[in-house]
Parts: structure tokens; C-alpha cells; sequence
């Protein structure tokens, strides 16, 4: 089964916004576990902001680069 160019286009950008998304949610978990530990001040700590447009932008074009290669 093929896919015309808009959905390829549409699959890759879903597939960025689950990669970035995904790094995001990690972050955030990784963070508060060790804020919940004590390990670092939940005061002081720089918490990561949702991927934007432009982000999942970008990725999906890296993945289109792969996608390219032979």
C-alpha cells in the first residue's frame, strides 16, 4: 500500500509529535521523581515546555531526510 504525499506528510508529523511529546512526558517524570526524592529543589528547577508547531515541525522534516536515504 502506498501513501500520495499528504499522507506521508501528515504520518510524519503525527510520528514527531509522539517522539517529541514523548521526550517531554519522560523530562517531566525524570524531574519529578527527583524533586519527590529531594534530590533537586523543585524551586530551582527548569521544567520542560510542551513541544511547539515549529519543533514537531522540524523533526518531521529530519524523518522525511531519513525517510529519503536508500
Amino acid at each position: 500500500m502506498s501513501s500520495n504525499p499528504y499522507q506521508l506528510r501528515a504520518g510524519l508529523l503525527e510520528q514527531a509529535e509522539k517522539i517529541l511529546t514523548y521526550r517531554y512526558h519522560a523530562e517531566n517524570e525524570r524531574l519529578r521523581y527527583l524533586c519527590d526524592t529531594d534530590k533537586i529543589d523543585a524551586k530551582t528547577v527548569e521544567w520542560p515546555n510542551p513541544p511547539t508547531s515549529d519543533q514537531i515541525i522540524t523533526e518531521a522534516e529530519k524523518l522525511y531526510t531519513f525517510v529519503q536515504k536508500k
